[in-house]
């Protein structure tokens, strides 16, 4: 049973006790979220399309903490002009669990 949701302007696949890192929203530790934009739904058996959205479905999830993706760097130069800029970037995400699937 799984189910591909929405989230935060990016699209998840979410199955019973896995464990997501979507970007950063704004919930403590511990707390329960519910995710309602569910754009596709499976069973096992039957798979459902929304159109746009599955209607009844619902992804439940707990917050297990907050984090900061590998550092990824930026380097930008122009030849023989003695321009180099070198920067780094953190994405900042939130790991959640999968607590249950309701496919509507």
């Amino acid at each position: 049973m799984y189910a591909i949701f929405k989230a935060l302007g990016k699209q998840f696949k979410a199955e019973k006790g896995k464990t997501l890192r979507i970007p950063l929203m704004d919930a403590e530790p511990g707390s329960k979220v519910t995710f309602d934009q569910v754009l596709l739904s499976s069973d096992g058996e039957n798979i459902r399309a929304g159109t746009p959205t599955v209607s009844g479905a619902s992804v439940e999830a707990e917050v297990v903490g907050m984090g900061k993706e590998r550092k990824i760097y930026v380097f930008k130069f122009k030849r023989r002009k003695n321009y180099r800029r070198k920067t780094g970037h953190r994405q900042k995400f939130t790991e959640i669990r999968i607590t249950d699937v309701k496919v509507g």
